[in-house]
């Protein structure tokens, strides 16, 4: 990098304080792969030149920032609290080198549960590289916990979740709102009918995976009102959740965001029930230590701006 070094605002009795960004990149690279070496072979450094850096930010800070734990470097309080400001930094030491070369960007990355990532995102991501076409994206799905962790752990930015799941480290942002929906093939004996409760409990099920948001969603809206369902199928993707209750005598509970071109179809029908309608909120979740680069910002405004009427149909 062309910038050499940065003022960092941390409790120290020194005045005039510099950190070297180098030392900030083997900080994090460290934090990262639990060992200077595995910093070092990230880098493509030597490894007494990665110690020497860590070695000259602790003297600088004046405080230790990792612990040892057998072989492994484990970040301890100093250093949990450096690391989301030292990867801040980073970032935006990476737009200011680029900021005039037209050639690279910034990444976006983001992570998703399934039902966001698979059925709402990908439309979005394509509007927001209209605008940053240089700018790489890498999209992690996974569940909802799954996103919580990337985020805390700052392998993503920003998450994107179904559930109500939250950490101390995390703000959560309300974003749009979705429906649960009960699914049937169209060959389904429930199908034109209106189910009660005796059939819904009798019922056999296709549900997603615990952890999952659709799952917790789903649990929240039948358990509560059904007891323990005959859950004969468990499965870590809506798709293949969609797959075999379209082929089945099975039911379904997945978000209606997820089937729209499914009903539109034929393939798939949503049951009619007695049940009160099953609403939840969709989150954005980012950490509270992370200041969030421009591109990221511009996609945050853009979701927040989203037309649902654009969107599958809730």
């Amino acid at each position: 990098m062309t910038l050499k070094s940065v003022q960092l605002n941390l409790p120290r009795t020194a005045s005039g304080l510099r950190l070297n960004l180098r030392q900030l990149k083997v900080f994090v690279a460290t934090a990262r792969a639990g060992s200077t070496r595995a910093a070092a072979d990230h880098m493509a450094r030597s490894q007494s030149a990665a110690s020497a850096a860590l070695v000259d930010l602790e003297g600088s800070l004046g405080v230790r920032l990792f612990d040892r734990v057998g072989r492994r470097l484990v970040l301890n309080e100093h250093g949990r609290t450096l690391l989301p400001r030292a990867e801040s930094l980073l970032d935006h030491a990476a737009e200011v080198e680029h900021l005039f070369d037209g050639e690279h960007a910034t990444p976006l990355r983001m992570a998703a549960s399934l039902t966001i990532g698979e059925y709402l995102l990908p439309e979005l991501i394509g509007r927001w590289k209209i605008s940053h076409p240089s700018s790489p994206v890498n999209l992690m799905i996974g569940n909802s916990g799954e996103v919580v962790e990337a985020v805390t752990s700052f392998e993503a930015d920003i998450g994107f979740i179904e559930g109500p799941q939250t950490h101390p480290d995390l703000v959560l942002r309300p974003w749009l709102m979705d429906r649960m929906a009960i699914i049937a093939a169209p060959h389904h004996p429930s199908v034109g009918t209106v189910v009660d409760l005796k059939q819904l409990r009798q019922a056999a099920w296709a549900l997603r995976e615990p952890g999952s948001g659709t799952r917790e969603a789903a649990e929240r809206w039948l358990v509560e009102r059904l007891g323990n369902l005959n859950v004969d199928l468990v499965l870590g993707s809506t798709e293949a959740l969609k797959g075999v209750v379209a082929s089945s005598s099975l039911l379904g509970c997945v978000s209606v965001r997820a089937i729209a071109r499914e009903l539109a179809q034929g393939t798939l029908v949503e049951i009619a029930t007695r049940l009160p309608a099953a609403m939840r909120r969709l989150t954005i979740v980012v950490h509270r230590e992370r200041r969030l680069g421009l591109g990221t910002l511009d996609f945050l405004s853009m979701c927040s701006n989203v037309d649902a009427d654009r969107m599958p149909r809730t």
